[in-house]
């Protein structure tokens, strides 16, 4: 396995995979994917045989999104970066990939001392996802409700801070 930032020809594969992990990873189209990828500040793609399997997409602040869990860190925080997703193949679960590429975001943020913002379903519940995070030093920083669902928003704060 190996890693390379995104482009826009990984877009169907990115979708693809986002759809494999819904209910957790947020629907969105085809277009809102590649939208999501012009607007983003770290975006990496795992693959295995050139076949991607996993990707995460972070955000700077004050980037041109309007998702209401991202304006709630706008709202609170000057600096992090924003994990919106971190998706892996169905088939590529449970074999260090989301890890390696969260190893990706860590760097970023220690190399840059900037905490890093990521959010995980509560209702509808995603055990797994808690899980990972924990695993990665996040904190529960506060909880926020949607009409249909509700968010503990996570941060980690860089290495070495």
């Amino acid at each position: 396995m190996h890693t390379r930032p995104l482009t826009q020809s990984d877009v169907p594969a990115m979708w693809s995979i986002n759809e494999q992990g819904l209910p957790g990873t947020g629907q969105v189209t085809e277009a809102e994917m590649a939208q999501l990828l012009n607007v983003a500040t770290l975006a990496r793609g795992a693959f295995s045989d050139e076949v991607l399997v996993g990707f995460v997409i972070c955000l700077a602040p004050q980037a041109d999104y309007g998702s209401l869990n991202y304006a709630w860190f706008n709202a609170r925080y000057d600096e992090f970066i924003y994990v919106d997703r971190i998706a892996v193949s169905a088939n590529s679960r449970n074999k260090g990939v989301g890890a390696a590429l969260y190893q990706e975001v860590i760097a970023s943020s220690t190399e840059r001392i900037i905490p890093i913002a990521a959010e995980v379903n509560l209702n509808p519940p995603n055990p797994g996802s808690m899980r990972f995070h924990e695993r990665f030093d996040f904190a529960e920083v506060g909880v926020l409700h949607h009409a249909e669902k509700s968010v503990t928003m996570l941060l980690r704060e860089p290495s070495g801070k």
